[in-house]
């Protein structure tokens, strides 16, 4: 009788433990996923803060295209005023495309393309979109670790019981991503 409420004992102190270990990982995942975010936000806040400067640079220069110019700046502020993710990605992409359609109307303007603050001011960009990406693909996969154990299997369990909930992926379309980080100098 007394082996076997030793061994009962063990049993609970072992699941105890199993629970206490799961939800320490998700706790520490979700920390992770809240960190990797605070790096993509200081990415963009660095990007959101250059694209005033550029298109100060070319304004002078596209005289003709305030229509791009101005819809980049109120993409910057739709982008600011975002609070959840699927926001931020939708303004983030639409961001990204008006700045592909600036940089390639650029390309019209001979002068603006020999501009030094111009191209000193695209390569800050480029740099800064790379980071972007770095940190948004390091986000993504933390994301989708955090996922799977939510997923996985006696893990479900505990991620319901305590709320545990999907985290969302940050995607922007790659296409637009490649034209904004190709600088032509």
């Amino acid at each position: 009788m007394m082996i076997l409420a030793i061994l009962m004992g063990l049993i609970m102190l072992g699941v105890v433990g199993y629970l206490i270990g799961a939800y320490n990982n998700f706790v520490s995942l979700r920390a992770g996923i809240d960190s990797s975010w605070s790096d993509i936000d200081v990415q963009l806040k660095r990007r959101d803060n250059l694209i005033p400067a550029l298109v100060e640079t070319i304004k002078s220069y596209m005289k003709y295209e305030k229509e791009s110019l101005t819809e980049l700046i109120n993409q910057i502020h739709q982008t600011k005023q975002s609070s959840n993710l699927n926001d931020i990605v939708l303004h983030e992409s639409q961001l990204n495309q008006s700045l592909s359609r600036v940089f390639a109307l650029s390309q019209n303007y001979p002068e603006l393309k020999a501009d030094t603050t111009f191209i000193n001011l695209q390569t800050q960009l480029s740099t800064i979109e790379s980071d972007l990406q770095n940190a948004r693909r390091y986000y993504n996969a933390i994301a989708r670790d955090y996922n799977a154990k939510i997923d996985s299997f006696p893990d479900m369990f505990i991620a319901k019981e305590f709320g545990f909930t999907h985290a969302n992926y940050f995607d922007i379309d790659e296409d637009i991503e490649k034209r904004i980080l190709k600088v032509e100098l």
